[in-house]
């Protein structure tokens, strides 16, 4: 009993695997953000491409 305690202390303290994890719930936590906020991060590109094509139409002019 006492190596099966043993065992899982060390299973708790290995760190191998931890850095995909991390990665993991980063991308998770963005892909729920992007989700959340899709609609005005649209309108954001949306009036940034808007002003970029007026600035150009000027610079052509």
């Amino acid at each position: 009993m006492l190596t099966l305690v043993e065992k899982g202390k060390s299973f708790w303290r290995d760190e191998e695997g931890l850095g995909t994890l991390e990665m993991i719930m980063i991308i998770a936590v963005l892909i729920a953000v992007v989700l959340l906020f899709k609609d005005k991060i649209q309108e954001v590109v949306e009036n940034l491409i808007d002003i970029a094509g007026e600035k150009s139409r000027k610079v052509f002019d």
